[in-house]
């Protein structure tokens, strides 16, 4: 687990975030049923050469709700008014499920904030295939009624299907990550989350084709949810972007491979 601290911003609202390590910034953007502490292996291992920060998405983990919409086009500029408020002018950013998003969006949208994007394991395409749950969920709009209403139904079998067999969550991060997932307000926040990126996702590709700075679309090759053919795509829409596939790995390899992750984002970075 990493180091938290719960900050005031300028807004008066509520923002636990982690940062750790010294040198050039590089800035942590998780998805759900997550929260900053996903990050907790991969942001020790990079603080050696970089500070790392992450933080909990203002309405999701620990952190207060701001008003407004929930597309990655608001979560972009949400970064962005947290960059505004750390006094960070420029970071390499690293988004992965549900911030992958967003992440594409604030360095098409800013590039003179952004140096380096890595995008992790996220619908990122609108017409590419996903698993079988997610196809339901997003057709029927059942993610949001399940989301509102049985959360254990979403828990459980993310933490069954973003790790390899026989591999468990600590019983510390899993706790962690579970209060706040409980949380109904944080639940309702998520449910209008899917919502705002299901309507707004056909809408992203066009943006790819601006971004300028280096990206790394790194991906895990046994993400059941968004295979590998989401990346391979993405890097072909993306002008100049890389592609790395780590092997075996499972939606969640930012913690159970970090030494992995961490050396893919440490030499791209470098």
């Amino acid at each position: 687990m990493v180091r938290t601290s719960v900050e005031k911003l300028s807004s008066g609202r509520l923002l636990r975030i982690a940062r750790v390590g010294s040198g050039p910034p590089v800035v942590l953007l998780h998805g759900y049923p997550d929260n900053l502490q996903i990050w907790s292996e991969l942001a020790i291992r990079l603080a050696d050469q970089f500070e790392v920060i992450a933080f909990d998405w203002p309405g999701m983990g620990y952190s207060e709700a701001w008003p407004g919409g929930t597309t990655p086009f608001h979560m972009a500029e949400r970064l962005l008014k947290i960059l505004d408020e750390l006094s960070i002018e420029r970071a390499s950013v690293v988004g992965m499920d549900m911030g992958g998003q967003p992440a594409l969006v604030f360095a098409a949208n800013h590039p003179e904030r952004i140096d380096r994007l890595v995008v992790m394991n996220s619908l990122v395409l609108w017409d590419e295939e996903t698993s079988w749950e997610i196809e339901v969920l997003r057709k029927y709009g059942w993610n949001r009624l399940i989301l509102r209403n049985f959360p254990r139904l979403v828990f459980w079998p993310a933490e069954r299907s973003f790790l390899p067999r026989r591999r468990k969550l600590p019983s510390e991060l899993r706790a962690d990550l579970w209060k706040s997932f409980s949380q109904n307000d944080v639940r309702l926040f998520i449910a209008r989350l899917c919502a705002g990126y299901q309507g707004t996702l056909m809408q992203l590709p066009d943006l790819y084709q601006r971004i300028t700075c280096p990206t790394l679309v790194l991906w895990a090759e046994q993400d059941q949810h968004f295979p590998p053919n989401h990346a391979k795509r993405l890097c072909e829409a993306v002008p100049g972007s890389s592609l790395k596939v780590i092997p075996e790995a499972k939606h969640w390899m930012a913690w159970y491979l970090a030494d992995a992750v961490a050396n893919s984002i440490r030499t791209f970075l470098a």
